[in-house]
């Protein structure tokens, strides 16, 4: 018989494998905020990352994380923990459609008052005008007739700053922009069917964004360098070459946790939100703006109880069941996102469109930082 005040065996189980995942991804910026970087540089090759044991280390950890979760949610003690989590999130669930309003509001409240760029910290320009835009993008969320609005204005910008930075650096925000405006045009809508996707809708953007972008660490793991040597204390005590493709696995995985059963999200919500938390405390204003509706996002990840999936989500249950479905799909979603990334790189900047300096010099960092898209401050394009 179990003594008073014990944990069962389950319930620990589960706080490990949290602990774990939120071990695994280091408090970071992201990278193209406080370093310079080359968009058109050679990328280093899949294979290289193949055979780092690093990588391999990182994503057993992941797994060993994932399938101990799984478990639990299976056994009777995953109901009692879901349970656990809706009574403390209860309250910010009755109203979570005004809270993501809000917060998507208070983001580009945030932009505009940063001004003189885009989206995101690293996206900048001199018109003035775009800041104006990204006030009335806030002003019309509170309203369901003026929502979809917004959501063209947040493409719209998107739009733009692809025609100043072109489009290969631009799908990092895509996924999470489409989603953001997604999430508006369907909060809007008068039909509750398609309501009924809004929440799903927003999740999946923000894994794919995470997922996406977790790509960097793999092809250039030279952009963290820099990073590395000033704030030595990001790496964990681990050398430098370990902790990068250790933090690209956890980065990926997290992300794709956010698409997997309840409990996985939920922790890998939790995970998430507390590694860009710590990550504000050494980076500062310009990461929590620039990370302010990932953060956001991720609460209401981690506050939504709908534990039935959608009509669209259905035939994926199948998937996400089996504890073999974790380490297939997993396998699956890196070889798309890996092709992907490389494979458009390829497309747009053919081998020789990026003139290399010497060996001795080579770098993939910008000769002036103001502009670090392009050694000489114009915008690389294919």
């Amino acid at each position: 018989m179990r003594r008073p005040g014990a944990f069962p065996m389950p319930l620990m189980a589960a706080g490990f494998a949290a602990a774990g995942l939120a071990w695994t991804t280091a408090a970071e910026a992201h990278v193209k905020w406080f370093a310079p970087y080359i968009v058109a540089a050679p990328q280093r090759p899949v294979l290289a990352t193949l055979a780092d044991a690093w990588f391999w280390i990182g994503i057993a950890l992941v797994l060993a994380c994932f399938l101990a979760t799984r478990l639990v949610e299976t056994s009777r003690y995953g109901v009692t923990i879901l349970d656990a989590l809706d009574r403390v999130t209860t309250p910010l669930w009755r109203r979570l459609d005004d809270y993501v309003r809000a917060i998507i509001a208070a983001f580009f409240v945030a932009i505009f008052a940063v001004g003189g760029i885009y989206l995101t910290p690293d996206l900048k320009t001199p018109h003035e005008w775009v800041s104006w835009v990204q006030l009335l993008i806030a002003a019309g969320i509170f309203s369901r007739r003026t929502m979809p609005l917004s959501a063209a204005g947040i493409i719209g910008l998107w739009a733009l700053a692809v025609r100043d930075y072109g489009i290969y650096h631009l799908l990092d925000y895509l996924a999470l922009g489409l989603a953001t405006a997604a999430y508006l045009v369907l909060a809007a809508s008068r039909r509750e069917l398609w309501r009924a996707h809004r929440f799903e809708v927003l999740r999946w953007g923000l894994a794919m964004a995470l997922m996406w972008s977790s790509m960097e660490k793999f092809a250039y793991p030279d952009w963290f360098y820099p990073l590395a040597q000033e704030k030595p204390f990001l790496t964990l005590g681990l050398p430098r070459d370990a902790f990068i493709p250790m933090a690209g696995v956890a980065e990926f995985t997290l992300g794709f946790g956010l698409i997997w059963t309840p409990l996985v999200r939920r922790l890998s919500g939790v995970a998430l939100l507390v590694t860009f938390t710590t990550a504000v405390f050494p980076f500062g204003r310009i990461d929590l703006i620039g990370h302010g509706l990932i953060m956001a996002i991720l609460v209401a990840v981690v506050a939504e109880q709908d534990r039935e999936p959608t009509p669209l989500a259905r035939w994926q249950e199948a998937i996400r069941q089996p504890l073999l479905g974790v380490p297939l799909a997993l396998a699956v979603a890196l070889a798309i996102f890996a092709s992907g990334y490389t494979g458009l790189h390829a497309a747009l900047y053919p081998a020789g469109s990026y003139p290399l300096p010497p060996p001795a010099e080579r770098s993939t960092h910008a000769f002036d930082p103001d502009h670090p898209h392009a050694p000489d401050g114009r915008t690389h394009r294919p």
